[in-house]
């Protein structure tokens, strides 16, 4: 047992999505959700960068003694987290696009996946795509533009809706009944989604895999938290903190503590 923290972080306030999960399955753990927004998105920065933000990142998860991380970000993870697993001996969970699953649920056998640039361009996706290209036919699709409204303080809804039909129809037009939400950010305009997607669409994404798996990690490692009281939550960010708070207060269901700076 061990009520040390459990640190999650994401180029932005996207990993709030995976952070829902984990809270809602593991409520009595204390968690530390860092979104490094200045930097955001991660998609088009190239990996070296990446990789120095995830390493900045982890050396402050670290000096909070952290007891394991989660990389709420499909771009960070294809990017970063083979060299962090390198350099930190604790549980690193990653995360990527849901496509097993969404193969596994798709009576057309076309499956489109929304993700990042970085993401789809990553080896990491290329070779996770290869092992299902057999079985069903993958639509890829770079959501350029939307990390960017998502961060925005205020939601531009018909931008973000119109945008979403651009991207989403001609996956439509092939055949896709199932969508891969490849980016967490995605994961926070869900009800958007599934208002272009229709009903005849599936939507799939990887936050309660990443929480089963984190708790799975944590419980055979003996660091999962035993007590029953619930746990607090703090958030940092890199980026402007009251366009932050505005963030959380849209994302986030619970009533949010005050966002701090990041260092």
């Amino acid at each position: 047992m061990s009520a040390s923290p459990i640190g999650v972080f994401d180029s932005g306030v996207g990993g709030l999505s995976i952070l829902h999960s984990i809270r809602q399955l593991l409520p009595h753990e204390h968690l530390i959700y860092v979104a490094d927004s200045a930097h955001a998105p991660y998609g088009p920065k190239g990996d070296n960068f990446i990789v120095q933000r995830s390493l900045h990142i982890m050396e402050y998860l670290k000096a909070r003694q952290v007891k394991a991380v989660v990389v709420a970000c499909n771009t960070a993870t294809a990017a970063a987290i083979a060299v962090l697993r390198e350099r930190y001996q604790l549980p690193l969970i990653g995360v990527e696009p849901a496509i097993k699953p969404a193969a596994e649920q798709s009576r057309s056998a076309v499956v489109g996946v929304l993700a990042t640039s970085g993401t789809i361009a990553s080896d990491k996706f290329i070779s996770l795509q290869n092992r299902f290209s057999e079985h069903v036919q993958i639509i890829t699709r770079a959501g350029t533009g939307l990390v960017e409204l998502i961060e925005q303080p205020q939601l531009d809804e018909a931008t973000l809706l119109a945008l979403l039909e651009s991207f989403i129809r001609p996956m439509h037009d092939k055949g896709a009944d199932t969508l891969v939400l490849g980016c967490t950010h995605y994961s926070l305009i869900r009800s958007q989604i599934a208002k272009v997607a229709g009903p005849r669409m599936h939507i799939v994404d990887a936050g309660t895999a990443v929480a089963k798996e984190l708790q799975r990690r944590l419980v055979a490692s003996g660091l999962d938290n035993l007590l029953a009281s619930t746990a607090p939550v703090q958030f940092l960010s890199s980026g402007d903190l009251k366009v932050q708070q505005q963030l959380l207060a849209r994302y986030w269901p619970e009533p949010a503590a005050e966002v701090t700076a990041l260092a």
